[in-house]
């Protein structure tokens, strides 16, 4: 897909061929080759524009994520796109703390499952074949819209570690993670940060038969936090998340989930960490030309830290404003199009981003209730598949269900009364809840 460039970096032959020449301005520069920059480059290499994406690492690269493809996701992929899944998910086992496990299962598939680097790869070479160039091995130090480096002002330049010469732009997307150098330039704020730790686990057929169209979620013993088990063929990806602050609390709680389900015994091929971080209300997503999207923004879930797909779909709409914003002829307009795509993003997204809030408080304290209602209140289950699927999103069940809708104010009032008052933690489930026995890990 690429060849090496003058730079160090890489350079999609398709581009190389009939692309811009080296100090050319690009319509649209895209910094971060995940599904949020693979998207934006995608959009607007698809609306027919000059388009270079930037990625520090070399592809495939492995990143830390569960890797669970849910309806949102789906439905954002480029046309044609063929999902690499490892597996499909119709059962999922709920445990609170690795006791009083349930599974539920459906006759549909609940979510996909795939492996980062393959999934990413896949979505920046559809970015490719729409247009897009690639440079790969490239650290953007950062952006500057005023200066020396800076022609005029329709122009931003991107500045490239080791470069003599920025790269120069209309307009520039920033989809370079969590700790965004782009997001800085935007001023973005953060009001949640979790630590999420994950293993890889190879484990031998038996065990993996064991584990195949299943997932495990466990709710954990620190405030907001669960474990999951992905089952991806023959590699088990284990892992757990909960609010920054006590690193070694959360290993714990990994080492004992990955015992618990009897794989300890098994070396585990990858073990990494990873920061994830949501955003104020109030945080910016753009500055001058300059837009955010996906962990670069702190867009993503904040109960589930569920991450692909706030960034496909606010990376395609960073893609098709930074089109808008690539036209634009001053700052007046420049300006109103990048309030636009803040507008669809809050309107969309930051609407699902504050219901998830609202959940995660509740959650954080009274994680007996939801397992107790995932597993024993049937239309709370038939909510989690419709949203696992994508036939519906937690911000729609609240808007369209009086009975979600109140039992949400109600449990929003009882959450901060309880706040007030400083009980301890409710972890058992309600008295009237059925307690069936654990069940038995996998064998080994």
């Amino acid at each position: 897909m690429s060849s090496e460039n003058a730079a160090g970096g890489t350079e999609s032959e398709g581009a190389a061929a009939g692309g811009p020449e080296e100090n050319a301005v690009w319509d649209v520069v895209v910094v971060g080759a995940g599904p949020g920059g693979a998207s934006a480059a995608y959009a607007a290499a698809v609306a027919g524009r000059r388009v270079l994406l930037l990625e520090k690492a070399e592809l495939p690269r492995y990143k830390t994520c569960g890797g669970g493809i849910i309806g949102p996701s789906r439905d954002s992929l480029p046309p044609g796109f063929e999902l690499p899944l490892r597996d499909r998910v119709h059962a999922v086992t709920f445990s609170l703390n690795g006791k009083l496990a349930r599974t539920r299962r459906s006759r549909n598939m609940l979510f996909g499952l795939v492996n980062r680097p393959e999934f990413d790869q896949s979505l920046v070479e559809h970015a490719v074949k729409a247009g897009a160039e690639v440079r790969t091995g490239v650290t953007v130090s950062r952006v500057e819209q005023h200066g020396p480096a800076v022609p005029d002002r329709r122009t931003v330049a991107v500045v490239v570690a080791g470069e003599d010469e920025p790269v120069l732009a209309r307009a520039v997307v920033g989809a370079d993670g969590s700790a965004s150098r782009i997001g800085a330039h935007v001023g973005v704020k953060l009001d949640q940060v979790d630590l999420g730790l994950e293993a890889e686990i190879p484990v031998p057929p038996s065990v993996a038969e064991d584990w195949a169209g299943r997932v495990l979620v466990d709710w954990g013993p620190l405030p907001g936090s669960y474990g999951w088990v992905f089952p991806k063929g023959d590699t088990l990806t284990v892992g757990v998340i909960s609010a920054r602050g006590d690193g070694a609390a959360t290993k714990r709680y990994l080492d004992d989930f990955i015992a618990r389900q009897g794989l300890a015994g098994f070396e585990p091929r990858l073990s990494s960490g990873h920061l994830t971080r949501c955003r104020t209300d109030d945080s910016p997503l753009s500055r001058g030309r300059v837009l955010v999207c996906g962990d670069a923004a702190g867009l993503l879930e904040p109960w589930t830290r569920e991450g692909i797909s706030f960034a496909l779909r606010s990376g395609r709409l960073a893609g098709e404003w930074a089109v808008r914003i690539s036209e634009a002829h001053d700052a007046v307009d420049a300006r109103r199009q990048a309030l636009n795509y803040a507008f669809a993003v809050k309107a969309g997204l930051g609407v699902e981003m504050g219901v998830g809030r609202r959940l995660l408080r509740i959650f954080s304290r009274r994680p007996g209730l939801f397992h107790a209602a995932l597993t024993g209140f049937r239309p709370a289950w038939n909510v989690f598949a419709r949203f696992a699927r994508g036939a519906t999103s937690l911000a729609e069940v609240v808007r369209t269900h009086p009975v979600a809708r109140r039992a949400l104010d109600r449990l929003d009032k009882a959450e901060a009364r309880d706040a007030r008052n400083a009980p301890g933690d409710d972890t058992q489930p309600d008295d009237d809840t059925p307690t069936p026995q654990p069940s038995s890990p996998p064998s080994a």
